[in-house]
């Protein structure tokens, strides 16, 4: 039995491999006009609750967690936010438009289905959230960091407007797992080009590159 272990686990990281090159529904994207097709999409409806600060440095990037701290609802669709983070660059692209920034909100529904809704960030004025955040990145790989008396919501990386794009894409690392549902905010927040400093001088650059739609519909809300 244990001679199977190598083979397979080495066949795993070909398939994962496979899936991330070779996938039809891969993320991020580049959103035109070409691929926006007009269909009604439900209003964003979020119920987040402020909660203690629980970060992470994972290595990769900084990471918000939450414990039960609210919901995402699209019509008859609920999901459970879980956490939120950040990449450089923004990834999803809107009309060829390349972000230095974007925050991704992750969720899930009762049947395990995956949302996120990504957030891009232009250069401009300090964002008051990362004015928060940044200067508490753990030095370190280590684990959660808990702040009880910082509390902080994931309704404050969030537009005024809440209007969105939504395509069928994928996780943006390996194992490129596809079937992940994505909301592209339609308004960008700004970030201080001090801000985008800071982050660099912890993490590099974490987005992969644009992937072809290959057919695939974009929606807009209204």
């Amino acid at each position: 039995m244990k001679t199977l272990v190598l083979p397979l686990l080495l066949a795993n990281a070909v398939c994962q491999a496979s899936l991330c090159e070779s996938g039809q529904r891969q993320s991020p994207v580049n959103i035109t006009p070409e691929s926006v097709s007009t269909q009604k999409l439900p209003a964003m409806s979020v119920d987040y609750q402020a909660a203690p600060l629980k970060l992470a440095n994972d290595g990769h990037t900084l990471r918000v967690r939450f414990d039960k701290s609210g919901q995402l609802v699209l019509g008859k669709e609920r999901f459970s936010l879980q956490q939120f983070h950040f990449h450089t660059p923004g990834g999803d692209q809107i009309q060829g438009e390349t972000f230095p920034f974007a925050a991704h909100i992750l969720h899930k529904n009762a049947f395990g289905q995956l949302l996120a809704i990504v957030v891009p960030f232009r250069l401009g004025a300090e964002n008051p959230l990362l004015a928060k955040l940044l200067p508490l990145i753990p030095a370190k790989v280590d684990g959660n960091h808990l702040h009880p008396k910082l509390r902080v919501s994931a309704k404050e990386l969030l537009p005024a407007a809440l209007g969105y794009y939504r395509y069928s894409g994928s996780l943006t690392d390996a194992p490129c797992t596809e079937g992940v549902q994505w909301l592209v905010m339609k308004q960008p927040l700004e970030l201080s080009s001090a801000q985008l400093g800071q982050w660099q001088n912890h993490f590099k650059n974490n987005m992969r590159g644009i992937n072809p739609l290959h057919g695939r519909k974009v929606f807009e809300s209204s």
